[in-house]
């Protein structure tokens, strides 16, 4: 495990906040979190996908696919408003050389069989997804809204400041997991075993 790599969830909802959202990317770009990878949520373009699902019926791996797409774009609109980040499917070959890749989750539209297709999976699960997949130290998501202090993923889940299927993804992930909302980090936990909570 390369306890020197980050993945770090940027969501989406921060697009209301521009501020807060060039602030975080930059940081990132200047390496305050150290090495990272940037997840972007799917944010106002994700909202759009559920909103067509909702009014013509399209099933749900579509619909996911779609919302994939929706990530892809936010990926390039983070790296033009922080033109140090770099926008990639392999984020390896990027950290290999220094840089501060932004993640295009396109590939995973093949479909991954731990991966289900549904709106239970969002970019906060596939964030816990890559971070295992790159062998991550840790996987800090960062969202509009603080989390109670201790929250472990269940709770987080269960509030709705994560998606349905980040406590199982939480479960495969070895590493430290950090919610950072406007108030700071939220240590969701800090052992494995905590993380069925």
């Amino acid at each position: 495990m390369s306890h020197a790599l980050t993945v770090v969830k940027v969501g989406g909802s921060l697009v209301a906040d521009r501020a807060r959202l060039c602030r975080v990317l930059g940081a990132l770009a200047d390496g305050a979190d150290g090495r990272v990878v940037v997840v972007p949520g799917g944010g106002g373009l994700a909202d759009a996908v559920r909103a067509a699902q909702g009014a013509l019926g399209f099933p749900d791996p579509l619909a996911h696919r779609l919302a994939l797409d929706a990530m892809a774009a936010m990926a390039r609109i983070f790296a033009a408003l922080e033109p140090r980040l770099g926008v990639t499917q392999d984020p390896a070959p990027a950290l290999a050389a220094g840089a501060v890749p932004v993640w295009d989750p396109s590939a995973l539209k093949a479909g991954r069989p731990e991966i289900p297709e549904t709106w239970d999976v969002t970019s906060d699960s596939l964030a816990l997804w890559l971070a295992a997949h790159l062998g991550a130290g840790a996987c800090l998501v960062v969202k509009s809204v603080d989390a109670r202090p201790g929250a472990g993923p269940a709770e987080l889940a269960r509030a709705g400041l994560v998606d349905g299927a980040f406590p199982g993804f939480a479960s495969r992930f070895a590493g430290r997991i950090v919610l950072r909302g406007p108030g700071g980090d939220r240590p969701c936990r800090e052992r494995i075993a905590e993380c069925a909570a």
